[in-house]
């Protein structure tokens, strides 16, 4: 594609990095709790919403979607910019395309707590309001839906993932972008394998908006 590997290298490491701030974590720690210990342990939103209640939930969730969207909207543009300034459109959106995987993975796989992260939904979708919004859009208002009607987050994530690759080719008609989305859509599913085992059980636990007690681990996230 005539881009230098230096381009790629650094656009995934530094989107790496970006992914992996554990937000959650550190809010949780700001006020003397490790979150990994508490509710389902993972640091993603939905149990910092649990734990810690709505305002360090919607915080997290915010903060976690902004790194998706920097690596992606930022971090690739100033690759391009500085490094490769007369890379053309199809280099540019392979850049973004990298540096928004990288995020999602390292929000995933955070090497600040060895390799143990969330699951990627909020970076995740940063990643796609930078990259494909019209398709973010679809699976969001099918995700509002499904949770409206059931309270589940997870079933609701997992649901509006497995749109996402043919809301991406409906709205873009791009190979490359529906076949990235479709790896993104297979590891957030992924991640909710134990969500998908206690769905089937009927022991996923509903959100709600009361703030459960700090507990030790046994509920879902």
């Amino acid at each position: 594609m005539g881009v230098p590997i230096a381009g790629y290298i650094v656009t995934i490491v530094m989107g790496y990095l970006l992914g992996s701030i554990p937000t959650g974590f550190l809010v949780a720690k700001a006020r003397g709790i490790d979150i990994r210990t508490l509710g389902s342990g993972n640091i993603g939103a939905t149990n910092v919403f649990r734990i810690l209640g709505t305002v360090a939930g919607v915080f997290v969730l915010f903060a976690d979607a902004l790194k998706g969207w920097l690596a992606v909207a930022v971090l690739a543009d100033v690759v391009a910019r500085l490094l490769l300034p007369s890379s053309g459109a199809l280099a540019r959106e392979w850049l973004a395309i990298c540096g928004g995987v990288a995020a999602v993975l390292g929000h995933n796989y955070t090497c600040w707590l060895h390799f143990k992260g969330g699951k990627g939904i909020a970076t995740s979708a940063g990643v796609l309001l930078a990259l494909v919004p019209w398709a973010l859009l679809i699976i969001l208002s099918i995700w509002i839906l499904i949770f409206a009607f059931t309270r589940y987050v997870s079933l609701a994530s997992i649901c509006a993932s497995a749109v996402l690759p043919p809301a991406t080719w409906f709205t873009t008609g791009s190979i490359n972008l529906t076949g990235i989305t479709s790896l993104m859509a297979a590891l957030a599913i992924y991640k909710h394998k134990a969500n998908i085992q206690r769905l089937l059980n009927g022991t996923e636990n509903r959100l709600t908006s009361k703030k459960k007690p700090l507990t030790h681990p046994n509920q879902t996230s």
